[in-house]
This record gives C-alpha cells, sequence and structure tokens, in this order.
C-alpha cells in the first residue's frame, strides 16, 4: 500500500497532519451521511489513514463523527447524520479512496474531489416520479390487486407522493416532511375514490401501497446491524428515526382519510397471486427501490435476480408449503443475504441499502397500518369498542414485529458469518 505522507508522525509536519485528518474526517462523514453501513464507514475511513501514514479511529455517533489520529494529540469533530442513502455517491467516494490508497490520486486533489462526490445529482424527478409509481403498483400486484382500476389509482398516488416529495425537498430538510405528505396525498385519494367511483376497489391496497414506499427499511437494517456490533446507542438512535418515520407516514395516512370524509378500511385477507405474476412484479419493485437509492443501472441486476429468487422461494412456502407470513420472509431474507453479502464489499455498495431493495416487498406496513388503524378507532369509539378491536391490534402488531425481526435477523446472520470467516474486500 503507498503511503502519500511519511511513515513517522514525529516527521510531520502540522499542516500535514491536520490535511490528512481533514481528508479522513470528510471521507468517514460523507459515507455516514450517504448510507454507507457503520463497520464498512470506519473500516474505510482506517485503512484511508494507514494509506495518508497517519493511523486513525472513527468513533460514530447519530449527528457526529469523532476522527482521532493514534499516538498524537490531534482529533476532529464533523458533524453527519446518517439520513440519507445514495448508493451511487457512496461509490465515488469509495473510488476516490482507492485511488488515494494506491498512490494515483494527490492528497491535495483529495478534498474537491470527495467534495464533488458527496454532491453527485440524485436521480431525476422524471426518473423518481416514474419508479415511485412503478414499484408502489408492483406492490399492489404482490398484495393482490389485479385489476386495472386499482393499480393505476396506486401508481397516481405514488407519483403525486414522489413528485410532492421532490417538491418539498427544495425548502425543507425535516426529514419527517416529505413522508408525512406523501402519506397524506395516498390517504386522501383513496378516500375519495372509495366514495366517488361507483365499482368495488380494494381501498385498503389503494392507501397502502404507495406508503409502502416510504418506509425507510434501510435506516432499520443499519440500525440492528449497529445493535448487533455493540453500537448500542447508534443502534437505538436509527432505529428509533426509523419508527418516527413510520409514525408519520400512519398519522398522514390516517389524517389523509379523515380529510377525504372516508375511514380507513381493514386490508381483510390477502387475494392469491400466481407465482409468475409475484416473480416479475417483485422485480419491478427491487428496479425501483434500486432507483430511489440511487444505484447505478448496471448493478441493478444483482438485486432484482436475488428478488425475485427471493419471492419464488417465499411464494412456494407460504403457498405451498403453508408457512406463514414470518418464516417466509426468515428463508426469502437469508436467500438474498446469501446472493448479495459476498459481493457488496467488492462493489463498494451499501449492504442495508441492497439487501433492503431486494426484500423490500416483504415489509410488513400492511400489519402496521392495519394496527394504527384500529388503534384510532380503539380511541374513536372509547369503553364501546369490542375485544376483538384488541385482539386485532395485538395480532397485526405483533405480526409487523416477527416479520420485521425474521427479515432483519435472515439478512444480516449470513453478512456476519462471511465477515467472521472470510477476510472482507476493502
Amino acid at each position: 500500500m503507498t503511503s502519500i505522507f511519511r511513515s513517522s508522525l514525529d516527521e510531520f509536519e502540522p499542516l500535514a497532519r491536520e490535511a490528512a485528518l481533514d481528508i479522513v474526517a470528510l471521507t468517514a462523514a460523507l459515507l455516514f451521511a450517504h448510507g454507507q453501513t457503520t463497520e464498512r464507514t470506519v473500516v474505510t475511513a482506517e485503512r484511508l489513514g494507514l494509506a495518508l501514514g497517519m493511523p486513525a479511529s472513527v468513533l460514530p455517533d447519530w449527528d457526529k463523527l469523532t476522527v482521532e489520529i493514534e499516538g498524537a494529540s490531534l482529533s476532529q469533530i464533523v458533524p453527519a447524520k446518517p439520513l440519507g442513502m445514495d448508493m451511487n455517491r457512496v461509490l465515488a467516494i469509495t473510488a476516490i479512496v482507492d485511488r488515494l490508497c494506491a498512490g494515483t490520486l494527490r492528497a491535495e486533489e483529495a478534498r474537491p474531489a470527495l467534495l464533488m462526490a458527496g454532491s453527485l445529482p440524485p436521480v431525476s424527478t422524471l426518473h423518481f416520479t416514474l419508479f415511485a409509481a412503478i414499484g408502489a403498483a408492483s406492490l399492489g400486484v404482490i398484495f393482490g390487486a389485479l385489476d386495472i382500476t386499482s393499480l393505476t389509482l396506486i401508481a397516481a398516488s405514488a407519483a403525486l407522493g414522489a413528485l410532492a416529495r421532490r417538491w418539498l425537498s427544495t425548502f425543507s430538510r425535516n426529514p419527517f416532511v416529505q413522508p408525512l405528505c406523501a402519506a397524506l396525498i395516498a390517504g386522501v385519494l383513496a378516500a375519495v375514490s372509495a366514495i366517488s367511483l361507483h365499482r368495488p376497489i380494494p381501498t385498503a391496497l389503494v392507501a397502502f401501497c404507495p406508503c409502502m414506499v416510504l418506509v425507510p427499511g434501510p435506516h432499520l437494517l443499519n440500525g440492528a446491524i449497529d445493535l448487533l456490533r455493540t453500537r448500542i446507542a447508534l443502534g437505538i438512535a436509527r432505529l428509533t428515526y426509523a419508527g418516527l418515520v413510520v409514525l408519520m407516514i400512519c398519522f398522514g395516512l390516517l389524517l389523509g382519510f379523515t380529510a377525504g370524509g372516508a375511514a380507513l378500511p381493514a386490508a381483510g385477507p390477502s387475494v392469491p397471486v400466481p407465482l409468475l405474476a409475484d416473480v416479475i412484479a417483485a422485480g419491478w419493485a427491487v428496479a425501483s427501490f434500486g432507483t430511489f437509492f440511487s444505484m447505478p443501472w448496471r448493478m441493478l441486476p444483482l438485486p432484482i435476480a436475488a428478488g425475485m429468487l427471493a419471492h419464488a422461494a417465499r411464494w412456494a412456502l407460504i403457498s405451498l408449503a403453508g408457512a406463514n407470513v414470518a418464516t417466509g420472509a426468515l428463508v426469502a431474507c437469508i436467500l438474498v443475504s446469501i446472493v448479495v453479502a459476498p459481493v457488496v464489499d467488492r462493489l463498494h455498495l451499501p449492504f442495508a441499502a441492497l439487501g433492503f431493495s431486494a426484500v423490500v416487498s416483504m415489509m410488513p406496513g400492511f400489519f402496521l397500518f392495519e394496527a394504527a388503524s384500529a388503534v384510532v378507532e380503539l380511541v374513536s369509539l372509547g369503553p364501546h369498542a369490542p375485544v376483538t378491536l384488541l385482539t386485532s391490534i395485538a395480532a397485526n402488531g405483533a405480526t409487523a414485529f416477527l416479520v420485521i425481526l425474521a427479515m432483519t435477523f435472515g439478512l444480516i446472520l449470513p453478512r456476519m458469518l462471511l465477515e467472521h470467516f472470510l477476510t472482507p474486500t476493502v
């Protein structure tokens, strides 16, 4: 490994040490903020520090990173919150680190290059809106909405929500405003459609599917990974953030139904979906979420193939073997992790974003929204609420928890085992 600076800390000029520290801190902050897992952020920053002749350690927190130079009383605290998910930026930043470590990029050129990589434009509004509609409609197919009217309403609702999110992002950086408003739009459109259309439609699906594209799955996975790596405070902070986003989605959806003059209906039993339709829709859903996370087109085939394989296995387990949804999600996520985990480090992609893209349609959004709807109904009925309502809240809440736990365990276990027994490619 080529060292940009001299290897002895005592021989370093103060300016050289500060420059090296600044490069390492900026790299770690950008990776952390754009969705790289905490462990890969720390490993990459430490690798860069060694290449610069400055052994560094990174201490992550929810809103900041502390980067210290070992053997010297020199450290830097950089503000960074892990709110983003942009795989294209992570790839560009990692490529710059590789060039620095190989000695093909001069140290004085690193900071401008890193800043440029960290400000690469996100996917265009047209693509974002189009794939939001495709992703929501694909989820509609998976959950049993097979008629053209319902799928059109789902796609239109998701597209309007995507446009609203992009518009809101131009003047508000609050991470909760966008999902709240997008879910509000979904609730209003579903309520108005249920009242005005003179044909039966699966109102719950029309409402829930556009909201499913808002679920912060990568944050749930990153939080679980941090907890397993004993980064307790950071893991709890990530999970709390994800939980608040889900709460805003539920609140916006219920508020939209209220504004539309309707009550949020129960989803009811799901309609059986043919295997081919389920697998094809899963592939489109994976492509949509890969686009949301700015995954380069050339890399989409991997998660698409993994997601379609996982859905085929899940469909077989539930439809043929009679397994429950949690067991189906567990086996499917293990398959995805086995396929994805060996290559994410080689491709320098965030594991949580790639893994979640492949299994997004298995997230128990329906159960979460059903539980939220039942809670609201419980509050409105008060002491007159039937016992079945409490049973519904408990059953839907427990099912959602078990499915999320099964998905998290299924995705993380193979990844952790491979990292333990194999030396990762950095």
